[in-house]
């Protein structure tokens, strides 16, 4: 088994290796001995976090085919259309974003870096990412660019551009093997947040891959784990054959959990607000209530149920979507003031 991830063709985003950086105000606040944080959210391209890293491997897919125009889709508030948007703009393309929701949005957070990027919005009214309308809108806009003489490339994270995607984040995995060896070696556990579940794919893959033992669990934030681990063990896989190496994964090889979605995706949870506060006061760490804010509370309720002893050496990845914490401002703040008032 080689120890070195080959590299796909990629058009450089963003700036690398991201920090792996302790935080030894927010491991105390929990109950760590350690905290070494990854901050994708550093990434450096347009507010993206980890984003842009799957963008890279994807855009240069997308060049090849000589496409024009981007046609991607996702929540109304998804990191990752903003990071399309950002990068169709940097690389002179045009961007149509389907996003889930309703026209009549606020438009704040990451769908005002949409309109600001300058991507065309429309919209369908579902919070369902597998809606089976979805693909066949997304055929249809494709079918009106090629009317007008375009050239489309539609970024669907369930398609091929998802093992793209899982394949680009395996980039990720190389770097913290190498920010490992040059410091304590590797933890004993990783967190992050898993959505589309593509960055885990790729980080499992990877790890696996390069012999790290470290445990990755995600902390779902959309699907439950029997729908979730099955589409990571796939996405990985076929990240792997992209990359052409003989490394598999299955469903020992991780853990996610879906303690902590809350009432639902895109949605505040109390425990995603407590870890927005802690993060801030005892890190300076800006995490966002519907992602990184519910992985950050997975890990402080694992620490807290024993999962984690104050010996575990743990590393939290940072994945970004800091946009997304001004679009629940609102939330955030009543949540900060009743904490005031309460004394915590």
């Amino acid at each position: 088994m080689s120890l070195i991830l080959p590299n796909l063709p990629r058009v450089p985003l963003i700036q690398t290796p991201t920090p792996l950086v302790p935080i030894s105000g927010l491991a105390a606040a929990i109950g760590l001995d350690e905290l070494m944080v990854k901050r994708e959210d550093l990434s450096g391209f347009a507010m993206g976090g980890n984003k842009p890293r799957q963008l890279e491997v994807i855009m240069a897919d997308a060049l090849a085919t000589g496409a024009d125009t981007l046609i991607a889709t996702a929540a109304a508030q998804s990191n990752f259309c903003q990071a399309t948007a950002a990068a169709a703009a940097h690389l002179g393309l045009d961007c149509v974003l389907l996003l889930r929701g309703r026209p009549d949005a606020i438009v704040q957070g990451n769908l005002l870096l949409d309109h600001i990027f300058g991507a065309a919005l429309e919209f369908l009214d579902t919070r369902d990412p597998y809606d089976r309308a979805i693909p066949v809108r997304l055929s249809e806009i494709a079918d009106s660019v090629q009317a007008r003489g375009g050239q489309p490339y539609i970024i669907h994270l369930p398609g091929r551009t998802g093992a793209l995607a899982a394949a680009a984040a395996t980039g990720q995995a190389s770097e913290l093997h190498e920010q490992f060896i040059a410091g304590d070696g590797p933890p004993d556990v990783l967190y992050l947040a898993a959505g589309s579940g593509l960055t885990a794919a790729g980080l499992i893959l990877g790890f696996k891959h390069l012999n790290i033992p470290t445990r990755v669990v995600g902390v779902s934030v959309q699907q439950a784990e029997l729908f979730l681990k099955p589409l990571i063990v796939d996405r990985a896989n076929a990240a792997a054959a992209l990359l052409g190496i003989d490394t598999r994964i299955d469903e020992q090889d991780f853990d996610i959990v879906d303690d902590f979605i809350g009432a639902g995706y895109g949605i505040p949870s109390p425990a995603s607000l407590d870890a927005i506060s802690t993060a801030g006061r005892h890190g300076a760490l800006l995490v966002d209530p519907s992602y990184s804010g519910k992985a950050l509370a997975g890990l402080i309720a694992h620490r807290r149920l024993g999962r984690l002893t104050n010996h575990t050496r743990v590393t939290f990845v940072h994945t970004g979507g800091t946009a997304t914490l001004f679009a629940h401002a609102d939330v955030v703040a009543r949540h900060l003031a009743a904490k005031r008032a309460g004394g915590a």
